[in-house]
């Protein structure tokens, strides 16, 4: 690709633009924690001011990518024909991740995926993700449920929601967890939460430099709410608090190994959380 794709995403699509230059940074390092060639790909094709997102040196959504990425490739080893649904997916690669090296160990590629999200996003995604007769993308709001509608349950169902649910009010967040519960009984979903602790700030929005600031994340949950959600929402029948994938730097490790480990630092942790449907 020669020429450049502008690029001019707003509001909560925009941070699809931070989370990908974080990957892309990391998975162009050679100790980088995430293989991911399609995002430095992606990221050399835009013509976009990355830099006003500040410092790109984190780790953060390449570690919660191969996080994502190890569960979706659990779900598939048993359900190898399932359909993966990415609920606002943003600039995610997950698809060409999982699809380049396969699922696991003689588990072939015949899973489906589709892919949600606002029509901006997913004329991106069409314009720079090459084609594969195995993803299909609906371009709508994850909280229009008619997309469920597309989605064959007969082989398994594995919804992630990778950096989605935090933007959303509770009570959208609490329905789409529900009607997710309801409609895939067998099922999985993924997502990820802001630690609790620091809820009055990300409500208002964090800044990551002097020009940008993310948009305010209203939706978080405790540990204990996390686990209380077998008892809350009917249809979830296990909740999984999964533990942090390894970093890159020995205090980083250490102080993520605390943080799960450790009780008293439970709400100042961020949460990726796994719920079984039954």
């Amino acid at each position: 690709m020669t020429d450049k794709h502008t690029v001019d995403l707003t509001g909560v699509s925009e941070t699809a633009l931070m989370t990908l230059r974080i990957r892309a940074t990391e998975a162009a390092r050679p100790d980088g924690v995430i293989d991911d060639p399609m995002a430095v790909q992606l990221v050399d094709s835009i013509d976009f001011d990355f830099d006003k997102f500040g410092f790109p040196r984190r780790q953060d959504s390449a570690i919660r990518a191969v996080q994502f990425d190890k569960y979706t490739r659990r779900y598939l080893v048993d359900h190898p024909k399932a359909t993966v649904v990415a609920l606002a997916e943003g600039l995610q690669t997950s698809f060409y991740r999982i699809d380049a090296s396969g699922p696991g160990p003689d588990v072939g590629h015949e899973f489906r995926w589709l892919s949600v999200d606002l029509p901006p996003v997913i004329e991106l995604r069409r314009a720079l993700l090459p084609p594969s007769d195995r993803v299909q993308m609906c371009a709508q709001s994850a909280l229009d449920f008619s997309w469920m509608d597309r989605v064959d349950p007969a082989d398994g169902v594995f919804i992630t929601a990778e950096g989605l649910l935090m933007y959303l009010s509770p009570e959208d967040a609490m329905d789409l967890i529900r009607q997710c519960a309801k409609r895939f009984p067998g099922g999985q979903m993924i997502f990820d939460l802001p630690p609790s602790a620091f809820a009055p700030l990300t409500r208002r929005g964090l800044r990551t430099s002097r020009r940008y600031r993310v948009p305010p994340m209203p939706f978080t949950l405790s540990v204990a709410e996390a686990a209380d959600l077998v008892h809350t929402v009917e249809g979830v029948r296990a909740v999984h608090d999964l533990p942090f994938e390894q970093a890159r730097g020995r205090t980083l490790n250490a102080l993520m190994w605390a943080m799960q480990r450790v009780p008293l630092l439970d709400s100042a942790r961020p949460l990726t959380l796994l719920l079984e449907f039954g």
